[in-house]
């Protein structure tokens, strides 16, 4: 029994390490958008067969490492590193203007790693409280997809917009399940790729329109302003508690607290909200400036950890944007993990791993990725957003990862996986682009299609 227990925990560990480098590099990136690039890869480790609790550390130590390097180009660059730290570049920009932004960088990722530490315990802790509802909640499972599929919906950019497109999206996915089932091809995984890299899909053909095609040629080379490197500490690895003031260490913990809790709602509302929250209440510019930005990446890990924890531990349903996102393979990736459309039974990481080890595990990823993003981007984002910026090609992390979601739609479906992939991708990115129909609610939209419609018509029909 503790060999067995040992290998795990060495499976775990490993996966974490993992999960932890190669999104510490991948937040280096800007513009790698959190969906595209952390959904397939733990999409890749769930069918490649890795035992759960190496999967659950890939996810969160990939999701944390990516949240603390994602400050580089934000801080240093002036870009957002990814989908999460726009919210966060009105502050950095004032920052840079002020010639602090290695400041900004160095409180940015802090806060993270405060925010991160808390966030796990706490997920852990409201899961419980909602986990006695859980059996409810399953049985219920067709209209409590449509009912936060319409919450989601209303809350994003998009609002009642996004609601109403909610039903011709809905119709589209049940028309192409008809529409493959009739040749015996039955898929799940490849709608899901389809709705992660939406964005990416729509952008390419756009590329083709020659109007859309001149908007975006540019006269000239980008160009960046990279500031000078300042270290005012000793040593290699940094006290988190000593960069950030007492009042900061506090605002980051409260912050982390309250988006833990509210798991339903966007992540990006939540950091926007949180930020305002603070600010309010801080009257010193600096100061303020300094605060909120702390508090607002913390709050990009808080509510990654709780929204991807709470709905795995209490329920087994993909019940938040998150989950219902980046997550969505944690849930349900065919044939390993699934979610039944006619009875809402589970059987994914919910049913796989217990209360204590989604603790244990959840705290294990966190520590590594910790361990590995904190002192890396701390140390070295001078020399890491200098060369990223000249030699690392943003097509070519596109390429590689276009060749990944082929691979995996070859896989599932052949020909018509592809097919689906490209319809429900260009479908979904134009839909974002113009309505804000984002790439959450489409998956909840997803989620209804499956396990909704089925419900619907099977009631209509008694």
């Amino acid at each position: 029994m503790m060999a067995v227990l040992m290998d795990q925990v060495l499976i775990a560990l490993g996966m974490g390490v993992l999960g932890a480098v190669i999104f510490a590099g991948i937040g280096l990136i800007s513009g790698s958008d959190e969906t595209t690039t952390l959904a397939p890869l733990t999409l890749l480790v769930v069918l490649l067969g890795v035992p759960a609790p190496g999967v659950l550390t890939f996810f969160l130590a990939g999701a944390v490492a990516k949240h603390m390097t994602h400050a580089v180009p934000t801080a240093l660059l002036g870009i957002p590193g990814d989908t999460m730290a726009t919210p966060l570049m009105r502050e950095a920009n004032f920052l840079r203007n002020l010639g602090v932004p290695h400041i900004a960088l160095r409180k940015m990722i802090s806060g993270a790693v405060i925010a991160a530490l808390i966030a796990v315990p706490m997920a852990v802790l409201f899961a419980v409280l909602l986990a006695p509802f859980g059996d409810v909640i399953k049985h219920a499972a067709p209209w409590v997809f449509l009912a936060a599929a319409i919450a989601i919906a209303y809350f994003s950019a998009g609002r009642w917009a996004a609601v109403l497109t909610l039903i011709p999206f809905v119709m589209v996915i049940v028309g192409l399940q008809s529409f493959t089932g009739q040749y015996g091809v039955k898929l799940s995984v490849s709608y899901f790729l389809g709705i992660a890299i939406g964005p990416l899909i729509a952008a390419l053909f756009s590329m083709l329109a020659p109007a859309e095609r001149a908007k975006m040629r540019r006269d000239q080379v980008r160009t960046f302003s990279l500031s000078s490197d300042v270290k005012s500490w000793g040593g290699f690895f940094p006290n988190p508690l000593k960069v950030l003031d007492r009042q900061q260490s506090t605002w980051t913990a409260i912050t982390a607290v309250i988006s833990s809790a509210t798991f339903v709602f966007s992540p990006v509302a939540m950091t926007v909200i949180m930020g305002e929250i603070v600010g309010a209440r801080i009257k010193h510019v600096y100061h303020r400036l300094t605060t909120v930005i702390t508090a607002r990446n913390g709050v990009t890990e808080s509510t990654y950890i709780a929204e991807a924890l709470i709905p795995l531990i209490a329920f087994g349903l993909p019940l938040s944007p998150v989950a219902a996102g980046p997550a969505a393979p944690l849930f349900n990736a065919p044939p390993r993990f699934s979610v039944d459309s006619a009875t809402g039974q589970v059987h994914n990481l919910h049913s796989l791993l217990s209360t204590w080890e989604f603790l244990g595990y959840g705290m294990l990823a966190v520590v590594v990725a910790i361990l590995i993003a904190y002192p890396f981007t701390m140390n070295y984002a001078h020399r890491a957003a200098s060369y990223v910026s000249r030699k690392i090609s943003h097509e070519a992390v596109i390429a590689t990862f276009v060749g990944l979601i082929l691979v995996i739609g070859i896989w599932e479906g052949g020909a018509l996986g592809l097919l689906v992939i490209i319809t429900v991708g260009l479908l979904g990115g134009f839909l974002s682009r113009f309505l804000g129909f984002n790439i959450g609610v489409q998956f909840m939209g997803f989620y209804t299609a499956v396990l909704t419609v089925p419900a619907m018509i099977a009631l209509l029909s008694v």
